[in-house]
């Protein structure tokens, strides 16, 4: 899945990453690095309800798509 990430400096330092198609996706790091670590695990966080409450009848393809 391919996600568009916003990554902004922050005031206080470090920067702030979001993810504009995810309300309330968000989360923050020291460097670049660690914000788009932390904001890859907030994005799996998120979704993982999701994916968790899927029923999923025997034979169905799950497929991934990026656009």
């Amino acid at each position: 899945m391919k996600l568009k990430v916003i990554l902004e400096p922050s005031e206080e330092g470090g920067y702030t990453a979001y993810v504009p198609s995810l309300p309330g996706c968000i989360s923050e790091g020291d460097t670049k690095k660690e914000a788009l670590e932390n904001i890859r695990e907030a994005v799996e966080l998120y979704i993982e309800p999701v994916v968790d409450d899927m029923n999923i009848v025997p034979g169905t393809e799950i497929l991934e798509i990026a656009v």
